[in-house]
């Protein structure tokens, strides 16, 4: 049975996953682990830019109400954290857990000579790199080029939580997983098909392309079932919302707690660009991620994980200070990252709030790059040495 590249990638449902699966995923199949200090880190991408002031809500600055005389959230709604500063009404999960000292907001993140394309913005976010250079690896993918330099043997690996891998998740030499739904990865990798494929073509996988296509295959059928069975292990300690947030957020509670040995989860929560009717809008997105985080933190702490996972919050960019004609903001620049963890050095507001009377042409100006926020869970959390990640040194942060 000779089957080409094309006719190869055309017939198998596993098309888009198996080319994101690299040799490494083979590290699925060794013992899991479940032990403290096996540190976790799941990213939640705001994607759509996320407006920071209606998140974090400045609520004793005149200028934040002149600027927004109809979005701008009143301070008797907002959820106090002191007497200057409070959070959007719809995060009263993460209120409380702010209460508790298990939440850190840092503060104008941004860098310099912002881009307000979507698209551009979103690659320097997700590669790691300056506004004037253009990378094709992502920041969390050459995390894994670099601390997994034998990875037959090594834990360290990464699953994003949806059907294609995000740019950030690409490495220069090794790449991460992209699964949305376990179930239909593991159907789809158990077609009788794929074994019969992999059989026939055994003596082809000296042969450059033949060899990388079906060894590519093998091990995604193999990461599948591992993924599969490890989802199977646990079963939830909270009920999750039946969103896509809270399914996603489902299965990786369900792989944390059963001992996947997956260092990085990635997921995306969208539709945040909200040039029009914006309180709605992101009072529903915001309900959402809100219930979504608080059952999995909540899952945490049954399994006695959370001191040992570090989500990380980010969008592309934020929103202009002033409101636009249709009750919405138009795309901005820096804005705020939430931090929650059991395991913080640091809790609270990290930073001050962005200085409203000093702005850069209506937007807000950056007073800390997202790289040395990166360099600093690279460091602290991930314990890498975030230059050979980066390509530059960083000033690491307390909140860690």
């Amino acid at each position: 049975m000779s089957v080409s590249r094309r006719r190869f990638l055309e017939m198998s449902s596993l098309a888009t996953a198996s080319m994101f699966v690299p040799k490494f995923l083979k590290a699925f199949e060794s013992k899991p682990v479940n032990l403290p200090g096996h540190k976790v880190l799941v990213v939640v991408q705001l994607s759509g830019g996320n407006d920071g002031l209606n998140t974090v809500i400045p609520y004793r600055n005149d200028i934040y109400y002149k600027n927004r005389p109809v979005i701008g959230i009143k301070r008797e709604e907002a959820l106090s954290l002191n007497d200057e500063v409070g959070l959007n009404p719809m995060m009263k999960g993460i209120k409380a857990l702010y209460d508790k000292g298990y939440v850190s907001i840092v503060n104008g993140v941004g860098y310099a000579e912002p881009n307000r394309s979507h698209f551009r913005s979103m690659d320097i976010w997700q590669s790691g790199s300056a506004a004037d250079e253009l990378v094709t690896s992502g920041w969390l993918g050459r995390y894994l080029d670099n601390a997994c330099t034998d990875c037959d043997k090594h834990n360290a690996f990464a699953i994003e939580v949806d059907d294609t891998l995000s740019l950030a998740m690409k490495g220069k030499q090794r790449n991460a997983i992209a699964v949305q739904d376990i179930n239909q990865f593991h159907n789809a990798a158990g077609n009788p098909y794929f074994g019969k494929l992999i059989q026939t073509h055994e003596q082809e996988h000296d042969a450059q392309l033949a060899g990388y296509l079906y060894r590519t295959l093998s091990e995604t059928i193999s990461a599948a079932d591992y993924v599969y069975q490890q989802n199977k292990i646990y079963t939830a300690s909270q009920t999750y919302p039946n969103t896509a947030i809270g399914k996603h957020m489902k299965m990786i509670g369900n792989l944390i707690n059963a001992g996947a040995e997956t260092r990085v989860y990635y997921v995306s929560h969208s539709s945040f660009d909200t040039h029009v009717d914006q309180k709605n809008r992101q009072n529903k997105l915001f309900t959402e991620l809100d219930d979504s985080l608080s059952a999995l933190v909540a899952d945490l702490q049954c399994s006695g994980r959370f001191n040992d996972v570090m989500i990380m919050t980010f969008s592309e960019f934020g929103r202009r200070v002033t409101q636009n004609a249709s009750n919405g903001t138009d795309h901005g620049t820096a804005n705020n990252m939430f931090f929650i963890s059991g395991g913080l050095k640091k809790a609270g507001l990290y930073n001050p709030l962005p200085d409203l009377g000093n702005l850069d042409q209506g937007d807000i100006k950056y007073s800390i790059d997202f790289k040395q926020v990166y360099a600093t869970v690279l460091d602290k959390w991930m314990s890498i040495v975030p230059k050979e990640i980066l390509a530059k040194s960083y000033d690491t942060m307390s909140f860690i």
